[in-house]
C-alpha cells in the first residue's frame, strides 16, 4: 500500500556529510538496509560532489550500486552540476537531487555560481537525462527559500520567481528547502501556497531544519497545505557546510512518530527505525543524536496507523 505521507530519509547523505568523523563504506551500506527494513521506501545515500570539499561522501558511487541491490528501495543521490548528474545516472541512481540556492550569495558559497546560472546548469541536466535510454526522476529543491544566514530574508516573491523558472526547465517535481532552519509555521505555510499559485502540484516535498526548533511545526505547517512528502535525518544529524549557523535536519523518529499519531501512514517501524540508532552510536560515537521519542521512549498510547487499518 503507498503511504498517506513519503518520508525520505537523507541522513547517509545530509548526515554524515557534516559529521567529525567518517562511516566506512560497508557500514553505511549496513545502515541504509537497516533503514530500508525499517519501512524507509525512499534514502537519500550521498551525493556527487568533490570529495577535496566533502570528503564523507568520497564512496557514493559505491555506496548508490550496493544500495541498489535493496529490494523495493528508492535509491537518490545528490548532485549539483552536470558532471554529478552524469555520475549518478551511470552509478544507476533512481533520483537525482539537486539544490539550487534561491540566495545568490548562498549560491555563490555553494557552488561559486549565480542562481539564475545554475537554473540554467538544471535545464542542461534535464535534456542530458532525458535523452540516455534509463529514465531517473529529477528533484530539483529550491534552497535558503525560508531565509538565508548570509543574505538575510529572502523575499517570497523571489522564491515563488526560482521554484517556476525550476519548474520550467522540466524537473519532474519541485522542493522547497529550509537550508538554514530559519523557517516559522506562518512562513512555511504563505510560502507554500505562492509556490503552489504558481507551479501547482509540482511542489511535492519539504526539506526542513530544526535550527530554532520549529522543524516538527514547520511540517504541520506544510502537512495542511498538502504536502506529503518530506526530508528528515535519524537522530537529527546534518546541516549545510556552506551555510552559516545551519543545524541539523528534523528527526526521522519524531516525524514518523507525529505523522503516525496524527493517522498519517508512512509505512515506517517505528521501533525498527529507533533500533538503526545504535549502528550509528557505534560509528560515529561523537556525533549529538537527538530524539525526543529515543529519549523518552514510545509511549505506550502510541498506535501505528498500519495496526490501526490491518484491525
Amino acid at each position: 500500500m503507498t503511504p498517506d505521507v513519503n518520508v525520505c530519509e537523507v541522513g547517509p547523505r545530509d548526515g554524515l556529510q557534516m559529521a567529525h568523523g567518517r562511516m566506512a563504506t560497508d557500514t553505511k551500506l549496513r545502515w541504509i538496509g537497516q533503514l530500508a527494513a525499517a519501512g524507509l521506501k525512499e534514502i537519500e545515500v550521498g551525493s556527487f560532489v568533490s570529495p577535496r570539499m566533502i570528503p564523507q561522501m568520497a564512496d557514493t558511487g559505491e555506496v548508490v550500486r550496493g544500495a541498489l541491490a535493496i529490494e523495493g528501495l528508492t535509491v537518490c543521490a545528490l548532485a549539483c552540476n552536470l558532471k554529478g548528474a552524469i555520475a549518478a545516472h551511470e552509478a544507476g541512481a533512481h533520483v537525482l537531487a539537486i539544490p539550487i540556492s534561491v540566495s545568490d550569495t548562498h549560491s555563490h558559497a555553494n557552488v561559486n555560481k549565480g542562481t539564475d546560472v545554475q537554473v540554467e546548469m538544471v535545464r542542461s541536466i534535464v535534456d542530458w537525462v532525458r535523452a540516455q535510454s534509463r529514465p531517473m526522476r529529477i528533484d530539483a529543491a529550491a534552497a535558503t527559500a525560508f531565509g538565508c544566514s548570509m543574505e538575510g530574508l529572502v523575499s517570497r516573491e523571489r522564491v515563488v520567481q526560482v521554484a517556476a523558472a525550476l519548474a520550467a526547465t522540466g524537473v519532474d517535481r519541485v522542493a522547497l528547502a529550509d537550508t538554514v532552519g530559519y523557517a516559522h509555521p506562518a512562513l512555511v505555510r504563505d510560502t507554500v501556497r505562492a509556490v503552489q499559485d504558481a507551479i501547482g502540484a509540482r511542489l511535492t516535498k519539504l526539506h526542513l531544519h530544526d535550527t530554532l526548533g520549529l522543524g516538527l511545526a514547520n511540517a504541520l505547517a506544510g502537512l495542511e497545505q498538502g504536502i506529503h512528502d518530506f526530508d528528515s535525518c535519524l537522530a537529527g544529524l546534518g546541516g549545510c557546510p556552506f551555510a552559516p549557523g545551519a543545524s541539523g535536519n528534523i528527526v526521522t523518529e519524531d516525524l514518523v512518530f507525529m505523522l503516525e499519531s496524527m493517522g498519517h501512514r508512512t509505512g515506517i517501524d517505528l521501533p525498527a527505525l529507533l533500533a538503526a540508532r545504535a549502528l550509528l552510536r557505534e560509528s560515529l560515537p561523537d556525533e549529538p543524536m537527538r530524539s525526543g521519542v529515543a529519549a523518552a521512549g514510545i509511549p505506550q498510547t502510541f498506535k501505528p496507523q498500519a495496526a490501526l487499518q490491518a484491525a
